[in-house]
């Protein structure tokens, strides 16, 4: 029941989500289809500075509007895809694709997630072998109890 529950608040929630992204989309116009997919191309594609975690399609925030308003207004004056993305970056830096270029600044983005997944393997494998080679110490009341039960066993075998 609490798992259902939980369930269907969070559909509510992505769902409230997704009619905000849509009514924020609405407000941009074109004649164009080809225009219209690279502009939806392009604001999921461009990180908003501020929130960092989402595109400026998916922001709230002012700024992400302001980028979406330049975004179409670029692409409305017949801006490449790579123009735009150029103009954001060099405003904002590398960070602002979320496909960095390949280079020396930005080496960590594209290690960085390998590096963690490498070490992370690396930290289970150590304390799972650990665990596995860590002897058991047994009380002396423990270790007299296994031998009698030893001694029992062996008892039974011989019968």
């Amino acid at each position: 029941m609490m798992r259902s529950l939980w369930l269907a608040a969070v559909l509510a929630c992505l769902s409230v989500l997704s009619v905000a992204h849509a009514v924020n989309l609405e407000t941009y116009k074109f004649d164009d289809p080809q225009k219209e997919a690279l502009f939806r191309e392009l604001i999921d594609e461009i990180r908003c500075p501020k929130c960092q975690n989402q595109t400026i399609g998916d922001s709230d925030a002012a700024l992400a509007k302001d980028l979406r308003d330049r975004t179409y207004l670029m692409v409305q004056q017949g801006a490449s895809k790579q123009d735009v993305v150029d103009y954001m970056v060099a405003r904002y830096g590398d960070f602002a694709y979320y496909r960095p270029p390949m280079k020396l600044s930005t080496l960590v983005l594209w290690i960085g997630p390998l590096l963690v997944i490498v070490i992370g393997a690396g930290v289970i494998f150590v304390r799972v072998r650990a665990r596995n080679n860590a002897e058991v110490e047994m009380s002396e009341q423990e270790q007299q109890q296994l031998d009698e039960l030893r001694a029992g066993k062996q008892q039974d075998k011989s019968s």
